[in-house]
């Protein structure tokens, strides 16, 4: 393999795809906002570019990071909840679009989020329209319009519902609450090893110019899913009030994950 990967955002998601997209035989790029962390992207065979992104500028030598790059993934989450001033996630994206243009980088996989279906109702699939309530939900949109608009560019949209994994799953938040809504609602999960394999199967495949929804096909209602992980855990399950149906599940329903990619951890 010969192909060089540009990985934007080596964190939780990132890093370990990366180090696996290394083991699999990429050349990879990856990029951290902190200089302590350089060291180990290094370690794991990674080239590190401590880069970082604001509404304001790029900073970081982005050229050089992208300089080469057949795929570049960008999975920089919106960081648009909590206390502190926000900055625009689009107005950070544009920026990255700008360089990208500049590049010579054409085949691009945008990590993306269910959040941007809003408050859908019932099966949800890929052609389902979007009507996001959130800011990181309209922001999210606005940069996938950004980027598939652009014909030329190579450009997959991937819709990642909650994610799990190591040291993350929403069980441990939730335990304990109580007189919380929409028990009957369905989960729409994915685990952190199906991320990757998904990334990993669309480079493999050269498989762009598409929109995609990656959540694990089974929706059990919260109620009962949320009372078995923390039954797992040993820790105090959460504690539902209303059990109507307001929610909505999402379909993995498109072609690709159907013909072309099993998943391979469950979500219990």
């Amino acid at each position: 393999m010969t192909k060089k990967i540009g990985v934007i955002g080596c964190g939780w998601l990132g890093l370990p795809l990366a180090e696996s997209l290394v083991a699999y035989g990429y050349e990879v790029n990856g990029t951290s906002t902190s200089s302590d962390k350089l060291g180990i992207l290094k370690e794991k065979g990674i080239h590190p570019f401590q880069i970082s992104l604001s509404e304001n500028g790029i900073s970081g030598d982005i050229d050089s990071f992208l300089e080469s790059v057949s795929v570049l993934i960008i999975n920089i989450p919106p960081k648009l909840r909590g206390k502190g001033p926000k900055e625009s996630y689009f107005e950070k994206i544009k920026l990255l679009y700008a360089a990208i243009k500049k590049s010579t980088v054409r085949n691009i996989i945008f990590a993306s989020s269910t959040a941007v279906y809003g408050d859908a109702k019932g099966e949800v699939n890929e052609k389902t329209k979007t009507i996001p309530t959130t800011q990181s939900g309209i922001q999210l949109i606005q940069c996938e319009s950004l980027l598939k608009d652009d014909k030329e560019l190579n450009v997959t949209i991937i819709r990642f519902g909650g994610l799990i994994g190591p040291n993350r799953h929403p069980v441990t938040m939730l335990s304990g609450r109580e007189n919380l809504s929409g028990g009957n609602a369905p989960i729409n999960l994915i685990h952190l090893d199906d991320c990757i394999g998904i990334i990993k199967k669309l480079i493999e495949l050269n498989h762009y110019n598409d929109v995609l929804n990656a959540v694990y096909p089974e929706h059990p209602s919260k109620k009962e899913y949320y009372a078995a992980q923390a039954n797992k855990r040993n820790i105090a399950p959460p504690k539902y009030t209303s059990t109507g149906q307001n929610d909505k599940f999402i379909s993995f329903c498109s072609n690709f994950l159907i013909n072309k990619y099993r998943f391979l951890t469950d979500i219990n």
